[in-house]
């Protein structure tokens, strides 16, 4: 069990926000933190890290104390048992990646993980390039597995995914939750995109203004109530045409790509791009545009 209950002023574009938050993160659990620029994910992300120091609070892990602002305890970076992966995969260039990965092994007793990691991204052919001749997503495997050679308590994710195509952040998003799944390590994600939400998260943080406005499991969050269907999805909309007097749409729902016909007033205001509600009551799909405001 993962608590954190830290405030912090943040300095943003729209003046000064209080950071302010309390709430845990159960053994194995996947909590993806989502809310606009500025609200505050990737501080608190540093917070737990320990590369931002909280002004007021408490963070522990399981029975450590990793910060005490009332005691004075604040273990430094390479006392805190996490892994962080950035956006960018932060390799060593002058290394090649099983270089890299060594470099994360505490007890060399583990060396023998590296190749079954390898293995299990499907990059064992490339032990002994280096970084700068492997793709984008190939960089993020191996900051992936590089972070869990390291045996955290928690892993942080700073939107690692959001860099790549969507084949790859498929692939990637298979790979995250195969990790999960096999060594349940408690997981704090940041992400904009609504599908990786869906597919990979066990709860959902809405943070705000520095300020936590409502926690639940993605249905609960994203889908309106009021569409009590036989079925009901979120989708990202690919194209958007016209033929006749109907629009065709084709929508991605998790790594299914399907279409669906609306009216002109239907899809008034929305665009390729657009995250929307795909429900059904009775036989009549409806398409929903989810505003902003809902993000």
């Amino acid at each position: 069990m993962i608590k954190v209950n830290a405030k912090k002023n943040l300095m943003t574009n729209h003046g000064i926000v209080c950071l302010d938050v309390d709430f845990q993160i159960p053994d194995g659990g996947f909590i993806t933190l989502f809310g606009p620029s500025g609200a505050g994910k990737t501080t608190l992300l540093r917070m737990i890290a320990g590369l931002t120091e909280p002004e007021e609070g408490f963070i522990q892990v399981d029975d450590e104390v990793w910060f005490d602002s009332q005691t004075g305890v604040s273990r430094p970076v390479q006392e805190r048992e996490m892994s962080f992966v950035f956006q960018e995969a932060n390799l060593f260039p002058n290394m090649t990646v099983r270089e890299n990965l060594e470099y994360a092994v505490k007890d060399k007793k583990d060396f023998g993980l590296i190749n079954e990691f390898l293995e299990m991204v499907q990059l064992a052919q490339f032990r002994n390039r280096k970084p700068n001749t492997l793709s984008g997503g190939q960089k993020q495997r191996v900051a992936l597995i590089r972070a869990l050679l390291r045996k955290p308590k928690i892993f942080l994710l700073d939107e690692p995914l959001s860099a790549l195509d969507l084949e790859l952040r498929l692939k990637l998003q298979d790979e995250i939750i195969a990790i999960n799944t096999r060594f349940k390590i408690a997981t704090l994600f940041v992400t904009h995109d609504m599908s990786e939400i869906f597919k990979l998260s066990d709860q959902v943080i809405i943070l705000e203004q520095g300020r936590i406005v409502r926690t639940g499991k993605p249905g609960e969050i994203f889908v309106e109530d009021s569409l009590s269907g036989k079925f009901k999805f979120i989708g990202t909309i690919l194209e958007l045409r016209q033929e006749d007097f109907l629009y065709i749409l084709t929508i991605q729902i998790g790594q299914t790509l399907t279409k669906a016909t609306a009216t002109e007033q239907e899809v008034k205001g929305m665009q390729v791009g657009d995250q929307v509600i795909v429900a059904a009551k009775a036989f009549n799909p409806i398409i929903l545009k989810i505003e902003s405001g809902h993000q």
